[in-house]
């Protein structure tokens, strides 16, 4: 469960310096651009420019794929979905065994539905893993003018993940440790995760509760005003960031008009 624990990227790289709501707006003007367009062309120049971007990050390659392994095979699992259980297979058929047929359009949209998706996961993970919980709730405040209770609300359900992957961990090697095991049995393999989800969730909602016990006896919300301790601003660079995301979705878009497979969501 180390998909629980946060990425630490660099502290000097360019996109971690930056402001967490710019690279939530960037993130937004992205996903706007990928789910209002139904080809592969958009998707594929925006993911492009997000595995460029991973440098800038200051996330190490190898961990984020690391950490992101499930994400992408998620992705690719729907495509694949899409592909084999289409109402009708359209285009020249690429594929014939028996009962199946693949048509090559059909083909081409199921791989950009898995090309969308994960362009749509990477820039979540570079806008999302870059910042640091306590900026984020803060710029939220300042910045948004949400309340104070949903923002550190949020803050702490960020900051709760690790413990999550820690108590997943606990509870993994204590039935380890009483001989409970699945061997070879898919179906008991299934059983076994089950039930560490299960515990996982109890767990959870019991820490949960004591939280929000303590937060509410330290007076969180009995006032309007709040101050804030570190202040967080809009800088110029900051909306360079967002600046860029729409010069990516409109550069993306009119590639996909100029090839001719630009498809609208609505239309």
């Amino acid at each position: 469960m180390r998909l629980l624990v946060p990425l630490e990227p660099r502290p000097s790289a360019p996109l971690a310096r930056a402001n967490p709501l710019a690279k939530l707006g960037a993130t937004l003007v992205l996903l706007v651009a990928l789910f209002a367009s139904l080809d592969g062309v958009t998707a594929t120049v925006i993911l492009a420019a997000l595995v460029a971007l991973i440098p800038a990050s200051g996330l190490a390659a190898l961990a984020l794929v690391r950490r992101s392994w499930l994400i992408g095979l998620t992705a690719i699992s729907i495509g694949v979905a899409n592909v084999l259980f289409a109402p009708a297979q359209a285009g020249a058929t690429i594929v014939e065994l028996g009962p199946l047929r693949i048509g090559s359009e059909t083909l081409l949209d199921g791989a950009g539905l898995s090309v969308r998706l994960l362009a749509v996961g990477l820039a979540g993970i570079l806008a999302t893993a870059t910042s640091q919980p306590t900026d984020i709730a803060d710029a939220l405040i300042q910045q948004l003018r949400v309340s104070p209770r949903f923002a550190v609300g949020a803050l702490a359900a960020i900051r709760l993940l690790p413990a999550l992957a820690r108590d997943w961990q606990t509870a993994a090697l204590a039935r380890r440790a009483r001989g409970v095991d699945a061997g070879r049995s898919p179906l008991g393999a299934m059983r076994l995760f089950a039930g560490l989800l299960l515990s996982l969730l109890v767990g959870s909602v019991r820490r949960a509760t004591r939280l929000s016990l303590a937060m509410q006896a330290r007076g969180l919300g009995a006032r309007e005003c709040r101050t804030v301790a570190r202040v967080q601003r809009m800088r110029p660079g900051d909306w360079a960031w967002i600046a860029g995301a729409l010069v990516l979705a409109t550069g993306a878009v009119a590639a996909s008009l100029a090839i001719g497979t630009w498809r609208p969501l609505l239309g």
